[in-house]
């Protein structure tokens, strides 16, 4: 199994779209057999989703993340689990134990647009869903 963290400073970082980074971790019979830190090559949802599905990847944990995003690693077969804080290792070490704490729900939180809002549909400017 291979897991990928949107990763900075050793945190997982808390925008899927705008991660230039991520921390992927080689997993086998429950262990971490290696980690290593990558750069992500694209930005944007559909560029990281890719991105990750090209590199083998089976589970993402992240922070937040929008419904675009959530669509590309759904059909590119890549588990997630969002809306999670604090060291890239300790998230992966609790999945790992089946104990890490995550939001099903998880939304990005940058918009400040209508009650529905779904960050695949256009692009967001600045703050990005591209």
């Amino acid at each position: 199994m291979r897991i990928a963290v949107t990763y900075e400073n050793g945190e997982i970082f808390q925008h899927f779209g705008h991660t230039k980074k991520f921390k992927v971790y080689d997993i086998e019979d429950g262990e971490i057999l290696s980690s290593r830190v990558v750069d992500s090559e694209g930005f944007g949802h559909g560029a990281l989703a890719e991105f990750l599905f090209n590199n083998g990847i089976d589970v993402l944990i992240c922070g937040g993340i929008g419904g675009g995003a959530q669509t590309a690693l759904k059909n590119a077969g890549i588990k997630l689990y969002g809306g999670i804080t604090g060291s890239a290792d300790d998230a992966v070490k609790s999945f790992l134990d089946g104990k890490l704490n995550y939001n099903p729900n998880v939304m990005c939180n940058h918009h400040n647009h209508e009650e529905g809002h779904n960050c695949g549909s256009h692009s967001c400017g600045n703050k990005g869903c591209h």
